[in-house]
C-alpha cells in the first residue's frame, strides 16, 4: 500500500476475520481419530498454519474437538468443558462416533450417546472412520469459512 490509503471494512468484517484465524482449541479423544487428529497437528499437515493452537485450559479455548466414541458416563464432563470455554464458542465433531455413535451406535451399545449433538450444538462434522488429516484440515477451514460468513460450494 502507498503512503495516504487505507483499507475500509467494518469492524465486523474484521472481527470475523480475527477470530476465523485464531482459533484455540481443545480436544477431547479416547480413539483412533485421536490419532488422525494428532497427525493433522504434526508438521506434515500443520494445523498451526490456519491459526489453530492447542491449548489446555478451557476458559481460554473457543473451539472444542470432539473426537472417538463418548459414553453417557463422560457427557457430563464434555459438557462442563463446553461450558468452561470462552464466547463466541465452537464445536468440531471429527468421526463417525462423535457425530452419530458410529460402529458404538445405540443399536449395539447401551451405553455410546448417539451422537454429541444430543448434548452441545456442533457447527461442523467431519466424516470418516477414522477421518484422513486432509479431512480434518477441510473441516477447519469450513469452520473457519462459517466463521468469516461466507458460503461454501458444494462439490
Amino acid at each position: 500500500m502507498k503512503a495516504g490509503e487505507f483499507v475500509t471494512s467494518t469492524i465486523g468484517r474484521m472481527l470475523q476475520w480475527a477470530r476465523s484465524q485464531s482459533l484455540w482449541y481443545v480436544s477431547t479423544g479416547p480413539g483412533c481419530c485421536a490419532d488422525e487428529i494428532l497427525n493433522a497437528l504434526g508438521c506434515r499437515y500443520d494445523l498451526e498454519r490456519f491459526g489453530c493452537m492447542p491449548q489446555v485450559d478451557p476458559s481460554q479455548a473457543d473451539l472444542l474437538i470432539v473426537s472417538g466414541m463418548v459414553s453417557y458416563k463422560a457427557m457430563p464432563q464434555l459438557k462442563a468443558l463446553y461450558d468452561a470455554m470462552l464466547e463466541p464458542k465452537y464445536v468440531i465433531a471429527v468421526g463417525a462416533c462423535a457425530a452419530c455413535g458410529g460402529t458404538f451406535a445405540p443399536e449395539f451399545s447401551y451405553s455410546a450417546v448417539p451422537g454429541v449433538d444430543r448434548f452441545i450444538p456442533v457447527d461442523v462434522y467431519v466424516p470418516g472412520c477414522p477421518p484422513r488429516p486432509e479431512a480434518i484440515m477441510n473441516g477447519l477451514i469450513a469452520l473457519q469459512d462459517k466463521i468469516r460468513g461466507h458460503q461454501r460450494a458444494d462439490l
